[in-house]
């Protein structure tokens, strides 16, 4: 009950920003960000395109890749309406597909680009069950192999960039607070949904997607301190807030639950305001494999905080993105997971 007032309030908690705080009220203090390169996935509308705006009026330079390469360029052009000094390139990318993810990627690497902070934003809520190009449920897909591939990809570049610059890379993660709502064999259950649509549940499904976030940031973070690496993940919920995620079922009844939800809604500007903080404040340096919500850091779920599960969702995600979409292989295949 205490949470929850203090929530509706907006009280701010160790960080100074609360559930209230918005996007540039967070960035207000961070440094000098003229020299940032920054990946924004999902910038297209919602959170991500927030996320975009501040951080181009704080001048950082974005590439904002998209699967709706017009969608992106209107993105572009609002920003640029607002803040005309903007750096901003466009490029096209399916994140549910593995080749699309390798093409975007060596088109980057072409560019030439420093990389200082990759936003891991972009999501998809399937109602209908529907099957990756490679083989795995699209829900998972989009919202975790893709991203996954993505950075594993890119990590190169941001450590080349963070050694080169002696600033430290950051890495965001955008999962949700609904990966609590996941219990049970995880791997077992993507394949029980790639194989038999009869099984498929779009909120469980989802919730997989989120948890595998919430690892995908945990494993990372263990390995980039191994490596010794001057990069930091952390991942993040951003709160309830009516977004494009729900534009395949408008209605009444949608329109009545956000109705009767409303007063624990946050607007896009307070939804974006965590993936801004963990992106950009300067007390966030070193900081690494956490979860945070209403810009503090916070405990994710039982599950979400279990190395050894971190650890097997990195191996069988490691075993997805390296088979040939091509070859008649199972991607879930019992015997290697």
């Amino acid at each position: 009950m205490l949470e929850t007032m203090k929530y509706l309030l907006g009280s701010a908690g160790a960080s100074g920003y609360g559930s209230k705080s918005t996007a540039e009220n967070v960035t207000e203090q961070s440094p000098d960000l003229r020299l940032v390169t920054a990946i924004i996935t999902g910038a297209t509308s919602g959170i991500g395109a927030e996320t975009a705006r501040v951080l181009a009026k704080r001048g950082v330079k974005l590439i904002l890749p998209a699967r709706s390469v017009k969608a992106a360029e209107e993105t572009k052009a609002r920003i640029l309406s607002e803040v005309p000094e903007a750096e901003i390139i466009v490029m096209a990318l399916d994140l549910s597909s593995l080749s699309s993810v390798r093409k975007f990627v060596a088109e980057f690497e072409y560019l030439n680009f420093p990389l200082n902070l990759l936003i891991n934003n972009a999501g998809k809520f399937a109602h209908q069950h529907a099957i990756s190009d490679d083989g795995i449920e699209m829900t998972f897909a989009t919202n975790h192999l893709g991203h996954f591939l993505l950075t594993k990809l890119l990590l190169k570049k941001m450590i080349e960039t963070a050694n080169k610059t002696g600033v430290q890379g950051r890495i965001v993660n955008v999962s949700s607070s609904i990966h609590g709502w996941f219990s049970g064999d995880s791997i077992q259950y993507l394949r029980l949904i790639t194989k038999d649509k009869s099984q498929y549940d779009a909120t469980r499904a989802y919730a997989l997607s989120k948890l595998a976030n919430v690892l995908h940031t945990k494993e990372l973070a263990r390995i980039l301190k191994k490596m010794g690496a001057n990069v930091t993940v952390n991942c993040v919920h951003p709160g309830i807030v009516r977004t494009r995620l729900t534009r395949e079922r408008e209605g009444l009844v949608t329109d009545l639950v956000f109705f009767l939800t409303s007063k624990l809604l946050k607007t896009i500007p307070q939804a974006a305001a965590t993936t801004c903080y963990v992106a950009t404040h300067p007390r966030l340096a070193n900081v690494s494999g956490k979860y945070f919500a209403d810009c503090n850091e916070v405990c994710s779920s039982k599950l979400g905080s279990n190395s050894t599960e971190a650890a097997r969702i990195w191996s069988a995600s490691e075993i997805m993105v390296a088979k040939n979409s091509n070859a008649n292989l199972d991607p879930l295949d019992a015997s290697i997971l």
